[in-house]
């Protein structure tokens, strides 16, 4: 048997697993809400921890909290913050919509450790009480959403963007050093004009690049909290203070540049900015699969496929057939996508279920925009480590399909005219001939001629003639 303490509430007592820090309401929730096995990462609470202390802190400065109260507040929400708290916090994604249940949650777990600190024991809810003193001049209904954009704005900057600027420079890396590699194009899958492959490296660089614009030009959102709103928005049982010292203390421990949001109604009642957020998330999801695509189709073969690149061996194989080698990077980064992609829906049908002063939808909302910025994040410096860094051009193989390429009797039509050169493709393909062939045969193009026309490497610059002079 199981060693518990017994609390009370005004639902009446409950026993609670000797040695938690919860208290009733924790353990209330965690009875009733025993729905999937979704729970809140790490960084949402890291944010709650956050949120506590820096509100700790400012009611303090504030004059609301003596020292000796708000001191072992600000400690035990401290513990939250560095992950000491952790196993604590056993509720599931799936709560009140509001989040109040996390709240509770972190209310009762800093009032206890606060009050041992104080030497009391366990559930005595004194000297230090959870609503009294640790949500002082503090709502679920304004602190989750704070919560929420802290944890966002916190692995934006400290994770998602810096793991991208790695995947923009690794493809970055490739396109300069490739830029003198010529091959063949393809448009709608088949054999087009010359390209070179550092120009293919340099517009997927430029995707992940915009990408990277799209998710910082989101941050002014995320960094307006509704911290101050309490309950509704109007600020009822809060220092007229409390949003502006508030954001100056989590600023301080974040080093993030966090600001009052000025209509606390917008804050609460709709999430736009995590949509917003989330939007940008999507894009990267869809430039992402373009590029993981894209290098699995070049790296196909190494026989029957384009083999213009070669994929890194990994060491890992098929399970029947000897020595393959399959873009096992490319399937995990578009498994990412597809699972950001169906996430948009997600974000965007709860982010539309705000009804009046509060949107419910807060916790699946965060849970799924914390899960696609990590899972982006984790996929694309494995893509650029794993993958991109260990490409290698097969030089052969794309000299040689370069060579058999028909589209390069498009830099003959301000030649000789477009349904000549249609005459010489066609003549080739019929016959098995070169292009140079077929065009001597026809009497239109003398080899001469076409040996200083039909020059692959002068044909990739942008707005270049490609007549050959």
């Amino acid at each position: 048997m199981t060693a518990t303490r017994t609390e009370t509430d005004s639902l009446g007592t409950i026993e609670i697993e000797e040695g938690r820090y919860w208290g009733p309401q924790t353990e209330r929730a965690r009875r009733l809400f025993r729905i999937g096995t979704e729970h809140f990462p790490r960084g949402l609470i890291r944010a709650v921890g956050l949120q506590k202390q820096a509100s700790a802190e400012a009611n303090r400065a504030l004059g609301e909290l003596s020292a000796e109260i708000a001191d072992p507040i600000i400690a035990a929400a401290a513990e939250i913050a560095e992950g000491k708290r952790d196993a604590d916090f056993p509720l599931p994604v799936w709560q009140t919509g509001s989040g109040t249940q996390t709240n509770m949650n972190a209310n009762e777990v800093i009032s206890n450790r606060a009050n041992e600190m104080l030497g009391q024991p366990l559930g005595t809810r004194k000297p230090v009480h959870p609503n009294d003193h640790v949500n002082r001049g503090q709502s679920s209904n304004d602190s989750f959403p704070t919560v929420m954009h802290i944890a966002a704005a916190e692995a934006v900057t400290g994770r998602l963007i810096p793991a991208l600027k790695v995947l923009h420079a690794s493809l970055s890396r490739r396109a300069e050093e490739w830029s003198g590699i010529v091959k063949v194009g393809r448009t709608h899958l088949m054999d087009a004009v010359p390209v070179t492959l550092g120009q293919e490296f340099h517009a997927w660089a430029s995707q992940i690049g915009h990408g990277i614009d799209r998710v910082e030009a989101t941050l002014p959102r995320l960094l307006r909290l509704p911290q101050g709103g309490t309950a509704t928005g109007t600020g009822l049982n809060t220092h007229a203070r409390f949003d502006a010292t508030f954001c100056e203390k989590v600023s301080a421990l974040t080093g993030l540049a966090f600001t009052p949001n000025p209509d606390k109604f917008e804050g609460m009642g709709a999430h736009d900015a995590f949509v917003e957020l989330h939007g940008a998330l999507n894009v990267l999801a869809v430039s992402c699969n373009k590029i993981a695509n894209d290098v699995r189709l070049l790296g196909s073969g190494p026989r029957s496929g384009f083999s213009e690149l070669f994929i890194p061996a990994d060491g890992l194989s098929s399970s029947i057939m000897p020595g393959k080698t399959n873009p096992t990077q490319s399937e995990a980064l578009t498994m990412v996508c597809a699972q950001v992609m169906g996430n948009q829906t997600t974000v965007t049908v709860a982010g539309a279920q705000g009804h009046l002063e509060l949107n419910v939808f807060k916790p699946v909302i965060i849970q799924t925009v914390l899960q696609s910025a990590t899972l982006l994040a984790d996929a694309a410096e494995s893509f650029a480590h794993n993958m991109v860094d260990k490409l290698e051009p097969n030089l052969p193989r794309i000299a040689e399909n370069l060579a058999k390429s028909l589209m390069l009797v498009t830099v003959l039509n301000p030649r000789i005219g477009y349904d000549k050169a249609v005459k010489i493709g066609k003549k080739a393909v019929a016959e098995n001939l070169t292009l140079r062939d077929a065009a001597q045969q026809l009497g239109y193009v003398t080899p001469e001629d076409f040996d200083a026309w039909v020059k692959p490497e002068e044909m990739v610059s942008p707005g270049a003639t490609l007549a050959g002079g």
